[in-house]
């Protein structure tokens, strides 16, 4: 891949290069406080290694091993639907890779690509980092991976609300891990420049190593390319449906060429059932990256990936079949993991209509999401009448289960129950595929905010407790019963429980 030649670390335009080359910044007295144990093994890193000095210094940038030559890519991106231009590794430094696993610290200082940033992070953001991405992991996301978690000993300012009021916190890095950091705006970058030559050397290159099973670089792998990133992101997008997840910023800078769940920034995860909510102050007002949003924006951020592979193809037939595939396909695969998550193994025409009543029901009274789905695979299609009663944990406010509301959820359990006795699995084995299907456990943002807090305060204990529940979500671990529970009413509008900013 073609680097930067210039060797300053100034922020600046960079032309006709995929990297800069950039060192990470001495941190003052850093301090290691997670490691992820099975990112750790999968990279061949033993016990004492992780507890090894040498270990700390690299995964917060005091040291670069040996053979390592620390860069920044540089990407371009569309930024909430308006073209942003230049925007690159503003915080994130690679090392390298081990195992054919890429490595790179978040949050270790600026590169040429951080504009008016100063390139590291916080910990408040570098918990919700780790800790998500690892979850995700678990509950069968496609996404990156993080391997630690450390204080960097110095002191970052960041104005959380950006409403002028900035306050000193505490630098963190974390470091992740993937099998490729690159995104739609590494293509993008180079097409938008009419710099084909390195278009092609970029697009070549990710085949031969991410895709080589396509064949040689040609105009017709090219479209098998394509077609391949394009499911590989509906696939992606399938599951942040299925578990409720809202990424909160799907930029194209921020999405994965290998259809991983990239840059954890003002995620969430659905409290009350709600196709309109988004996690993302900036995103406020228009809702552009909503939870029932986010297929659509899939595919219009696949639309910028086929203008900008489109040079490299010459036609634009091929490219928009492929892009209305991802339509009809999106239907029949939301429809399908509906199906899966109410224990539906046949397929019925009528199904869409039951699915379609449940989730008009879910937004009719505010309704958790994650309690809903789990307690309903304990339904029993026998005592319909008692399917209110199974899940009335899971309504915010159960008293407003009333009138036309509390008639049209009783008229959907005999609904359910009927279709369920036409179906030829077993309660029993219906109600463990369910539970495959339905996480009792995912990480609510005052979740992630109280291990802020606590963690803030020198004591990383519920870091490690809610790493160790998000290990086995869709596990009962009675240990842990008290993280299977709606959002607290004190939660509800503080700052880090409901929505976030971008600010890291």
């Amino acid at each position: 891949m073609p680097g930067d030649p210039n060797l300053d670390n100034s922020r600046r335009q960079v032309t006709a290069a995929a990297f800069s080359f950039v060192n990470p910044i001495k941190t003052s007295n850093p301090l290691l406080l997670h490691v992820s144990k099975e990112m750790s093994e999968e990279l061949g890193f033993s016990e004492q290694d992780i507890q090894s000095k040498e270990f700390l210094e690299v995964m917060t940038g005091n040291s670069i091993p040996e053979n390592s030559k620390p860069f920044a890519m540089c990407y371009a991106g569309h930024q909430f639907g308006n073209w942003a231009g230049q925007l690159g590794d503003g915080r994130a430094i690679n090392l390298g890779e081990i195992k054919n696993w890429a490595l790179q610290l978040k949050g270790a200082g600026p590169t040429p690509y951080s504009r008016t940033a100063d390139g590291l992070a916080v910990l408040r953001s570098s918990i919700r980092e780790y800790l998500c991405s690892e979850a995700m992991h678990h509950l069968g996301v496609p996404t990156t991976r993080a391997l630690s978690l450390s204080l960097t000993g110095d002191q970052v300012l960041r104005d959380v609300l950006y409403d002028g009021n900035p306050a000193y916190e505490k630098g963190a890095i974390v470091s992740r891990v993937a099998q490729s950091f690159l995104r739609f705006g590494n293509f993008e970058l180079f097409a938008a420049r009419n710099d084909l030559k390195n278009l092609k050397i970029l697009t070549d290159y990710t085949i031969l190593r991410h895709f080589s099973h396509l064949g040689k670089p040609c105009k017709e792998v090219y479209l098998k390319f394509f077609q391949e990133v394009s499911n590989k992101t509906l696939e992606m997008i399938i599951h942040w449906q299925r578990v409720g997840f809202v990424h909160g910023v799907m930029n194209t800078d921020n999405m994965s060429i290998l259809g991983l769940t990239i840059d954890y920034g003002p995620y969430g995860w659905l409290e009350g059932f709600d196709f309109g909510w988004t996690p993302n102050t900036t995103d406020k007002q228009h809702k552009r990256y909503r939870y029932g949003n986010q297929p659509n924006i899939g595919l219009w951020n696949l639309y910028q990936l086929a203008n900008a592979l489109y040079p490299l193809i010459d036609e634009t037939a091929p490219l928009e079949e492929i892009l209305e595939e991802y339509k009809n396909t999106f239907a029949k695969k939301s429809l399908n993991m509906m199906r899966a998550k109410l224990g539906l193994v046949l397929a019925e025409e009528t199904d869409i209509n039951l699915i379609q009543s449940l989730e008009d029901n879910l937004q009719a009274i505010e309704t958790d999401m994650t309690i809903f789905f789990r307690l309903l695979s304990s339904f029993n299609p026998k005592q319909a009448e008692k399917g209110i009663e199974l899940i009335q944990d899971a309504f915010y406010s159960p008293e407003q289960l009333v009138g036309k509301v509390l008639t049209d959820w009783k008229h959907w359990f005999v609904s359910y129950a009927k279709r369920l006795e036409r179906e030829t699995t077993p309660n029993e084995e219906r109600e463990q595929l369910m539970k495959t299907k339905n996480p009792k456990y995912v990480l609510r943002n005052y979740m992630a905010q109280l291990a802020i807090d606590k963690a803030n305060k020198g004591d990383i204990s519920l870091v490690e407790e809610l790493y160790q529940v998000l290990k086995k979500p869709y596990e009962e671990q009675p240990e842990f019963e008290h993280w299977f529970t709606k959002r607290p009413e004190w939660a509800r509008h503080k700052v880090g429980c409901s929505m976030l900013s971008c600010s890291s």
